[in-house]
């Protein structure tokens, strides 16, 4: 017999996205004659930069030269992109990191997934909730979540740290002792984040009770606030207690590309069931040697030009871009009586639904009068009812259509 993986079984049926895209999908063939305006899915849609153009043009012509070709690469990425993280995200933050600290990769979302295979099932897990699917959805595939319990609609044996309006959406440290934690900040969905001050409770709780932060910072690009950190290692002991996350999807338009690094740093120790303190960096660095190859090198030289002067200038022209769409449909939704957060560190506004309805009505309600797709809250964990997600990724003039079709049903209703 061939036997599965019975974890599998215990996710729960049709992923968020795909979900939401099956009942897009069913809404144009019936209704072929609509314009929809996606503002869910957070892809972009501002093309990749010039500059990332110019170096992909010059390693293409480098492939095609016998003295400039490349074949494999370093499995952790080639060190002209680590040497240019390094210096541009953290020795400007006066954060030391070293070379081989850093792994890049082809996305946060496959590291957030990836890391978990070398942790044992056996720890204990929190994660925030409303959350990004794929850190509870993971810990299922490996095992780690336990029995699904139906009626409250949660894992067994994860840890969800409520994000709510009476916790201004910061989760609250827990009471027991928690092995692996997930932060995600700037948060996807509800757009909030951390001071440091408050970020420097989880690095001393992490500290006291021996855990690991899984910290995602794919969205650190669009923090315009002094007291927000871009990186968990602006806290000391962090590089001690944490593992951190980055992505140029949104940053630089990668989405289609395919890009990203992990920092893990070599103070950072996990132990065995005897109690021997093993290096969490080597174990990773064995994992990518043995399952990875490398991202392309073409990709990683478009990954170096954001670092350039004229790169990093006309990177924060589409940050800035993106977070006036963002300004644009939170003030347009506050006009119109909604409760409104995020969108001012990140691309993403939550919104509280009105009228009593469930999220997934609102979003049917959106699809049908309004023909505007969004993302549900419910999708995103049991705290996400009742709010919903809108994205500042979408194309200018289609980010003001939006709202003025919310203003044409929802004005003095």
């Amino acid at each position: 017999m061939s036997y599965i993986n019975e974890n599998f079984l215990k996710l729960q049926e049709n992923y968020l996205f795909s979900n939401i895209s099956k009942k897009v999908d069913k809404y144009k063939k019936e209704n072929p004659k609509k314009e929809i305006i996606n503002l869910g899915i957070g892809d972009v849609t501002r093309p990749i930069i010039p500059e990332c153009i110019k170096a992909m043009n010059k390693a293409i012509n480098e492939m095609a030269d016998e003295d400039t070709f490349k074949g494999y690469g370093p499995e952790q990425g080639y060190e002209f992109l680590r040497k240019a993280i390094v210096e541009n995200d953290y020795k400007n933050r006066n954060i030391d990191i070293e070379l081989d600290e850093i792994f890049i990769s082809d996305g946060a979302k496959c590291d957030c997934g990836n890391i978990l295979d070398i942790f044992s099932a056996n720890n204990t897990i929190a994660i925030t909730n409303p959350v990004y699917p794929v850190y509870i959805d993971t810990n299922v595939m490996t095992g780690g979540a336990g029995e699904y319990d139906s009626v409250t609609k949660t894992y067994k044996n994860i840890k969800y740290l409520k994000m709510i309006e009476e916790n201004n959406f910061i989760p609250e440290i827990p009471k027991e002792k928690i092995d692996l934690i997930y932060l995600c900040f700037p948060n996807n969905p509800t757009g909030a984040v951390l001071n440091k001050k408050e970020l420097k409770k989880w690095i001393q709780y992490a500290k006291k009770n021996n855990s690991i932060i899984f910290f995602d910072s794919a969205y650190e690009a669009f923090i315009t606030e002094d007291d927000i950190p871009h990186s968990i290692y602006e806290i000391e002991g962090a590089k001690e207690v944490a593992i951190e996350f980055k992505s140029f999807s949104k940053t630089a338009g990668f989405t289609g590309l395919r890009c990203a690094y992990i920092v893990i740093p070599k103070e950072l120790k996990g132990v065995t069931i005897k109690g021997e303190k093993i290096s969490i960096n080597k174990l990773w660095n064995r994992r990518v040697c043995t399952k990875f190859n490398g991202v392309s090198y073409i990709i990683q030289k478009a990954a170096e030009a954001i670092y350039t002067s004229q790169g990093k200038k006309q990177i924060q022209e589409n940050i800035n871009y993106y977070l006036e769409n963002a300004h644009i449909i939170k003030e347009g939704l506050q006009n119109l009586g909604f409760k409104v957060y995020g969108g001012t560190n990140s691309p993403y506004i939550w919104l509280k639904v009105p009228e009593n309805k469930t999220s997934w009505e609102f979003f049917d309600l959106l699809l049908e009068k309004l023909n505007i797709v969004g993302t549900p809250g419910s999708g995103f964990g049991i705290n996400g009812e009742g709010y919903f997600r809108l994205t500042g990724f979408g194309t200018r003039d289609k980010t003001e259509e939006a709202m003025n079709r919310f203003n044409k049903y929802f004005y003095k209703k």
